[in-house]
């Protein structure tokens, strides 16, 4: 799926900031981030800085994304549990940030449940990442 630059930064950021909702960020959820970024097509550089820096970066709007189509919002929520389960534990304040960010996008509260149940299977490195069918448009 083609995706504009708005909707991709805004894709990376937020999962950056639901990393960083339990206060902890795991090498998992580091690694899974890195592979996210470079799915993407942002500079690996960037993508370290910004993970690095996600704790301490008191500038960051810590609000839940709305994107431009619920199909989008849907692969992201998608993502944001497996990345979230990556170190085998949802935090409360992580499954929170993500049913604030299904309710922004219209996305029913039931499908997340669903999700979250098959989320548990899917954890570890290899788990299979929405992002990874994302392409960036440069418009």
């Amino acid at each position: 799926m083609k995706i504009s630059m708005i909707d991709g930064s805004n894709y990376f950021k937020g999962l950056l900031v639901l990393i960083a909702r339990d206060r902890e960020v795991t090498e998992p959820e580091i690694e899974l981030m890195k592979r996210l970024g470079k799915s993407l097509g942002f500079e690996k550089k960037f993508c370290q800085n910004a993970i690095n820096e996600i704790l301490d970066n008191t500038y960051v709007d810590t609000t839940p994304p709305e994107f431009s189509n619920k199909e989008l919002a849907m692969m992201f929520i998608k993502d944001g549990l497996t990345i979230s389960f990556s170190d085998h534990l949802i935090h409360p304040f992580e499954e929170a940030w993500l049913n604030e960010a299904a309710v922004k996008n219209g996305i029913d509260s039931y499908w997340v449940g669903e999700q979250m149940a098959l989320a548990v299977t899917r954890r570890g490195l290899d788990a299979p990442l929405e992002a990874d069918s994302l392409t960036l448009e440069y418009i």
